[in-house]
């Protein structure tokens, strides 16, 4: 996991395919303050429309780190997970650097399992399909993930007809 004292957020692009420190809003979900700031400042700087990059993929342990120390917000933590793995490889987006992979994927799979667990006594339907979506991924079901992450019922249900 990089360490948050590592030169190398300074580097790193979010979603904006311009540099993103996410390390600011990581203290304020860590403080429990701002929490609504933090979690807004995450998904704008780490995805948008569809592109991520190298400071996604070093933000996902933390944002795991970070929900084990204090159970936060499950729609926000397991979405945010699925919208950036979902988006690996896709488009121009990058592949997770060498140097980052074991952590990433790791903190995915342990994500998949704290959600194994907390999913059967989760109500918010946008929640489930966000815990689903990251069991599915760690599962290698991504066709499967995409799916649940991306398509509300009322979309599955017209696939029916």
């Amino acid at each position: 996991m990089l360490s948050f004292d590592d030169k190398r957020w300074e580097q790193l692009s979010g979603g904006y395919r311009t540099r993103f420190d996410p390390r600011a809003a990581f203290s304020k979900l860590e403080s429990n303050i701002q929490l609504a700031d933090a979690w807004d400042e995450l998904w704008e700087g780490l995805h948008h429309q569809g592109d991520v990059g190298e400071a996604s993929y070093a933000a996902v342990p933390h944002i795991v780190r970070i929900y084990r120390q204090r159970e936060g917000d499950r729609w926000r933590t397991f979405g945010l997970v699925a919208l950036i793995e979902l988006a690996r490889g896709r488009g121009t987006n990058p592949e997770v650097p060498n140097w980052l992979k074991q952590d990433y994927f790791q903190a995915i799979q342990d994500l998949a399992e704290i959600g194994s667990t907390e999913v059967m006594s989760e109500d918010d339907a946008n929640a489930v399909r966000a815990m689903l979506s990251v069991i599915a991924i760690a599962k290698g079901a991504r066709t499967h993930a995409r799916f649940l992450f991306e398509y509300s019922d009322e979309e599955m249900i017209a696939f029916e007809k």
